[in-house]
């Protein structure tokens, strides 16, 4: 059992703690959770105004919202940014098609140069890569491009930019000029400064070299000229404050007269999977006036066609209807290439997006391309212009009408039909909400409609919940922390059922694979949703027990994923985690018995659990090289923490067999981890720790696997570990947190706080929370919170969106469990 005990002073903890800096105070998140449903529908703010940025999906990708606000005839904007107007110079492969010069052998130092001869070269039509929709295949790490044009004047330019989609690192020249160069990958076209003076009335030439080093590969590229406003922009409503709930992000604003409050809330229920699976959220304007005079009022959202396709150069077709009390725009790709994609960095374009408001508010809706959802709203114009094209808006325009004192609320829907979700192992499944076929999309549409003032109650109730239970089980940092780490981690799942009827909430491994149902990726995961619903919990362990009773995975371990998203059709990681993937299994297993008080679900399971646990039996005390969940550190032979989520595992099943009834089983099992554990000190200790690995003395490391020791109240290790540990830890504090281990300075923020929950003192659970929360409002990474990080600089190493910050919640289900 976990308890703190009050210390009468960590005078080196307070010493090493100040206040949070300006910065922070500022900062509520890296990046703010506006709508999100799943790794599909998941659009973010990056920037602290909401107005600095374009709204954009979880992997970086614009999916934008635009806000405007007229306030008797003045226009302000309040969310997003409007789209740039360009003119085309030298169109790229989503205008019109062209054809370059090219060699992935290494030319001469002279082949950028405008007069550089390329008779050797080949000739291929762009765009380059090694997906499909590519023109010319690539799939070497080098490639070399030339691509000569003519232009007549350049006089009339006004801004020349580079039009570049590129993956990855890349380096740019212009007649021999050097341009842009950059390490990394884009998803989409970015615009790119360039001095004008460089591009000369007649021939010119652009040269390109890019260099893949991992994943996939890609480039296309233009020049354009960006325009002068016709129409300048009137106004930005001033930002003044910003909150954000486990289920809703609220922001304040001033224009002019009127006092607007935004709110986006996604109604993520988990103890209704009715409710959890409506793929709707409600975008909410709350307007009154703050001079007590009276302003004619009205509201403008525009959200992009982007927002369901995978590249922006992907034509769509667009639509308004009415049904029932609903007034309904709807848009999705002309391809329709359903589950035809498996990605990491992917963007859905199959499907339809929906935007629908209440007729009876006067709600006016209509489509135009991106570019004009601006002017059209400060000109009046509210017919649509366009019903086909690429990169649309669809525009919902809410009259309020004279707004005085009294508030006025209105609210739109933003809403996605996924038809079918995820392909599990050949089958095509469809959401959750429609497992049958029989549901729709605009019933959804019109109970989340129906059900709003409810709806918004349960959520405002939820959010209270999870904020005040956190704050009991540590401080207001870590309260705060658990509150970001909410909708992060659910909207990384999606909920469907399987061909046997069964459950499945399968996480994707956002920006580290994205591998399908990752089994440790579930393990960290698990806290959130042992606390709110097992039976989820259940949903992410499904799937890989049934890959291994099928006979389709042979092995006497457990598998280490699904797939790669939305295609659950069997491991497509390179090698197995054996130990790993096996403990976790049973741990979680383990864990869901305790949660509901039966041993229901392991007895289902209960021949495969026994396999594997005599694997870690076999090999759990002393691993030899293979990987664990940290696998970006690469393998490792000895591991003393891989070691103790063996040794802890096989107690989980001897504790399960007990509450089965099977005293036998129980005693043997149990007689076998407490004959580890003595076995476990003397090969990891280190003095006044105890190692990374057991051959080498001079490592440590965060030995997080001990904290279900204590939360399932097994008392295999003693308390002199606990003390030990977590001692050693408090000496190796940075900036940001603890370092995973002596290796490298970078850490996972979900491993800390797991440590940190079984650390004796609360001062001390307090001491290594209080980083985390330093590193999400400070951190330079402006990215959905991610968990991989440098501990000195709070630099992302890479991840983010993931749905392990569900692990957060360790304390508060630890605090849960031992209450009950």
């Amino acid at each position: 059992m976990i308890k703190f005990n009050r210390l009468k002073g960590l005078s080196v903890l307070a010493c090493f703690f100040t206040t949070l800096q300006l910065q922070a105070q500022n900062r509520l998140a890296p990046a703010y959770p506006l709508i999100t449903h799943n790794t599909n529908f998941s659009i973010w703010s990056d920037t602290d105004e909401l107005t600095n940025s374009t709204t954009m999906h979880w992997t970086g990708a614009d999916h934008s919202l635009l806000g405007l606000m007229s306030v008797d005839g003045k226009v302000y904007r309040f969310l997003g940014k409007e789209a740039t107007r360009y003119t085309t110079i030298l169109a790229a492969a989503d205008e019109s098609p062209y054809n370059v010069s090219y060699t992935e052998t290494k030319p001469d130092a002279s082949w950028a140069t405008p007069n550089f001869k390329t008779t050797t070269w080949q000739s291929g039509q762009a765009p380059f890569g090694d997906e499909k929709n590519v023109k010319t295949l690539w799939k070497s790490d080098n490639i070399w491009i030339r691509r000569n044009f003519t232009i007549k004047n350049t006089a009339s330019i006004n801004d020349l930019l580079l039009k570049l989609h590129h993956d990855d690192n890349v380096e740019v020249f212009l007649n021999g000029n050097k341009i842009y160069e950059t390490t990394g990958w884009t998803n989409n076209f970015k615009y790119l400064p360039v001095d004008k003076s460089l591009l000369k009335a007649g021939e010119n030439t652009i040269a390109i070299h890019l260099a893949n080093t991992a994943g996939g590969r890609y480039l296309d590229f233009g020049l354009v000229d960006k325009r002068k406003d016709a129409t300048a922009e009137d106004g930005i409503a001033k930002q003044t404050k910003v909150d954000i709930t486990a289920t809703q992000t609220t922001y304040s604003f001033t224009a002019g007269g009127i006092d607007l409050q935004l709110a986006f809330t996604s109604p993520l229920l988990l103890n209704d999977l009715t409710l959890l699976s409506r793929p709707v959220s409600y975008v909410t304007y709350t307007v009154r006036a703050n001079d007590g005079k009276q302003h004619t009022v009205k509201v403008l959202l525009g959200a992009s066609s982007d927002i369901a396709v995978y590249q922006p150069s992907q034509p769509v077709t667009a639509q308004h209807y009415d049904k029932g009390n609903l007034t309904v725009l709807k848009v999705g790709t002309v391809e329709q290439p359903v589950l035809q994609k498996g990605a990491d960095d992917m963007r859905i374009d199959w499907g339809y997006f929906y935007v629908a408001a209440p007729r009876n508010t006067g709600a006016i809706q209509y489509i135009t391309k991106g570019a004009d959802a601006a002017d059209a709203f400060k000109k009046g114009i509210t017919a649509s212009s366009v019903s086909k094209g690429k990169s649309l808006s669809l525009n919902t325009v809410i009259p309020f009408g004279t707004v005085g004192t009294n508030k006025v609320e209105r609210f739109v829907e933003l809403g996605y039909d996924e038809i079918y979700a995820i392909q599990y192992f050949n089958n095509n499944l469809r959401p959750w909400w429609n497992s049958d076929g029989k549901a729709s999309i605009d019933g959804e549409l019109t109970s989340a409609a129906n059900d709003y003032k409810t709806v918004i109650q349960r959520c405002n109730d939820l959010d209270n919940e999870i904020y005040t239970t956190a704050l009991k089980s540590g401080s207001e940092e870590y309260a705060r922390l658990c509150v970001l780490a909410y909708r992060q981690s659910i909207a990384a799942h999606t909920l469907v059922k399987s061909p046997e009827g069964e459950i499945l909430w399968l996480s994707k491994e956002n920006n580290s694979g994205g591998f399908i149902n990752t089994v440790d990726v579930t393990y960290p995961s698990a806290p959130l949703y042992l606390l709110y619903n097992p039976v989820l919990l259940q949903g992410m362990l499904n799937g890989i027990f049934y890959f291994s009773e099928s006979g389709k995975y042979p092995h006497p371990w457990a598998a280490h994923d699904l797939g790669t998203y939305p295609k659950a059709n069997g491991q497509t990681y390179g090698e197995p985690m054996p130990v790993e993937e096996s403990g976790n299994m049973i741990i979680l297993c383990a864990a869901i018995t305790k949660a509901q008080g039966n041993t229901d679900y392991a007895k289902k399971h209960w021949q495969t659990l026994t396999t594997w646990v005599d694997y870690l039996t076999k090999e759990g005390l002393d691993p030899a090289t293979q990987l664990c969940t940290d696998d970006f550190a690469g393998h490792l032979a000895r591991n003393a923490n891989l070691s103790v989520k063996a040794i802890v595992a096989i107690g989980c099943y001897a504790q399960m067999a007990e509450q089965s009834g099977d005293h036998e089983t129980a005693k043997k099992y149990r007689a076998i981890a407490e004959s580890m554990v003595p076995k476990w000190m003397e090969l990891a200790e280190a003095g006044d720790h105890y190692a990374l690995t057991f051959d080498n003395k001079n490592t440590w490391s965060q030995k997080y696997n001990l904290v279900w020791d204590k939360v399932l109240d097994l008392h295999l290790f003693p308390q002199k570990v606990y003390d030990t540990e977590t001692k050693y830890y408090l000496t190796k504090i940075n900036k940001f947190g603890i370092p995973l281990d002596s290796r490298k300075s970078y850490t996972k923020n979900d491993w800390i706080v797991w440590t940190a929950s079984f650390a004796p003192q609360k001062e001390q659970f307090d001491a290594l929370i209080k980083p985390l929360y330093i590193h999400a409002v400070e951190t330079p990474s402006r990215v959905p919170l991610n968990d991989f990080y440098d501990s000195e600089t709070g630099i992302r190493e890479n991840f983010k969106a993931r749905s392990v910050v569900g692990g957060f919640y360790m304390k508060v289900l630890a605090d849960k469990l031992h209450t009950n």
